[in-house]
């Protein structure tokens, strides 16, 4: 008999990525030197990371500095994010693509780390898509923002770097996930599906970024709280090999894959695991584990690499996990596991290093901290770890539906479902929108790290 669902709603031989300790500085003193990095064909290494020194962004660094504590990673590399057509240029005084690379340059960094975000009806699983896009303009979409981004990364003063490309995360997981017929579906989810908008978009900019030889197109695949069920895993295996096959595209221009993109999944859990038995019924049918077979995050991602490859996929296929988030350190962290003698849920809530209310909730989590910081060859299977989505930048607003930004429920620590189905967000009170910059959780991310600081 299957079981349906209820929720649907430590690293060894690790070396340090190599960075800059001080980039603003570095970068001021260095002025305009010429393009440092690989000599030979980029593309001939499996694993871009390896020997690299990797990009710090300094508008991240300098806030990140600015923080009590916050020196003691201010020097860590973070990728830089293209969210809307004008962050390619920079607003604002911001920072844009082109900035970014110089600056690279200047630091005489090896590698730089650009994510795509800005999918039209972007992130449509929830109750508003946001983005500035709507799901009538691919066209835009691939003239305005793919293109140009393009334009930059090829210009002949960035050929010495390797350019890490994180293709629009979070994207085709809501079309496994939020589409018809589940209780969740969305009409935006199953209007994008209709339309092939997220795999169309998705190939497009892989046919584009895999023409440059120093570029390494990576695609999302989710976290093992998301799509670690074989009903799920086996659907986003099918969209990722559609997305790499579409307009003008082949699975030749994936360089690799990235798990845990801005979530909080922790990379192990060292004290229980989906099979443990506790008064003769396996944690897999636990309330947390929901008969998942994965209860953490790099079994999940090998065994993701393991379907690509068999669909297609190639073998060389790089992996990297977001480590930014997923911490979980602090007081509340478990030391060992619980008496395996009482209660099924007792016994993992209670083992469980992850500390969410629920293992999709996403937003600003209360409790989580800084993860293993960036580093090559961490584990066998794992090229990297990396830092995604940079700590301390706010994943969405649920203050008010007034402060002319997308108002998200599950940002919102007082968020009560429709129906009376209460569910803790556990988003930390007070976030500010999307991106934008959030002391609280930075400082709890610092006090919560894992390893300590």
């Amino acid at each position: 008999m299957t079981m349906r669902r209820s929720g649907r709603v430590p690293a060894r031989g690790r070396t340090a990525l190599a960075v800059l300790a001080v980039p603003v500085l570095l970068a001021g003193a260095l002025g305009s030197a010429g393009p440092a990095g690989a000599t030979k064909p980029p593309h001939l290494m499996v694993n871009p990371y390896a020997g690299a020194r990797v990009y710090v962004n300094p508008e991240w660094s300098a806030r990140a500095a600015a923080e009590p504590g916050g020196g003691a990673i201010a020097g860590q590399p973070t990728a830089v994010w293209l969210d809307r057509i004008a962050a390619i240029e920079g607003t604002d005084g911001a920072m844009g693509l082109r900035d970014h690379l110089d600056a690279a340059v200047a630091q005489r960094a090896d590698l730089v780390q650009v994510t795509l975000y800005n999918l039209p009806s972007r992130d449509c699983g929830r109750p508003l898509p946001q983005g500035e896009l709507s799901i009538d303009e691919l066209d835009r979409y691939r003239t305005e923002f793919v293109d140009p981004t393009v334009e930059i990364l090829a210009a002949p003063h960035y050929a010495g770097l390797r350019i890490v490309v994180f293709v629009e995360p979070n994207s085709l997981p809501n079309l496994v996930v939020n589409t018809s017929p589940r209780h969740t579906a969305t009409w935006a989810c199953d209007q994008v599906l209709a339309r092939g908008t997220y795999p169309d978009g998705i190939g497009y900019a892989l046919s584009r970024l895999g023409a440059l030889p120093n570029v390494y197109p990576y695609l999302d695949i989710s976290h093992h709280g998301e799509l670690g069920w074989p009903e799920d895993s086996g659907p986003m295996t099918a969209l990722l090999h559609q997305a790499a096959t579409s307009a003008g595209s082949t699975v030749a221009n994936v360089h690799g894959f990235v798990a845990n993109t801005a979530n909080y999944s922790p990379l192990h859990e060292e004290w229980f695991q989906a099979d443990d038995v506790v008064n003769g019924y396996p944690v897999y049918q636990s309330r947390w584990v929901d008969w998942n077979p994965f209860v953490d995050e790099v079994p999940y991602a090998r065994h993701m690499r393991e379907l690509l490859v068999g669909a297609g996929f190639s073998a060389r296929a790089s992996l990297l996990v977001d480590t930014s988030r997923n911490g979980w350190g602090g007081p509340n962290r478990p030391t060992g596991p619980a008496p395996a003698t009482g209660d099924l849920n007792e016994y993992v809530d209670r083992s469980r290093i992850d500390r969410r209310t629920h293992i999709t909730n996403w937003c600003n989590q209360a409790g989580s901290g800084l993860g293993e910081r960036p580093a090559v060859d961490p584990e066998p299977g794992i090229d990297a770890y990396v830092w995604v989505k940079p700590p301390g930048e706010s994943d969405g607003t649920g203050v008010s539906r007034d402060v002319g930004q997308p108002y998200e429920p599950m940002c919102d620590p007082n968020y009560n479902p429709p129906g009376g189905s209460f569910r803790i967000t556990g988003a930390l009170p007070g976030g500010p929108p999307f991106r934008q910059w959030f002391p609280a959780h930075f400082r709890q991310l610092l006090a919560n790290a894992w390893p300590p600081l």
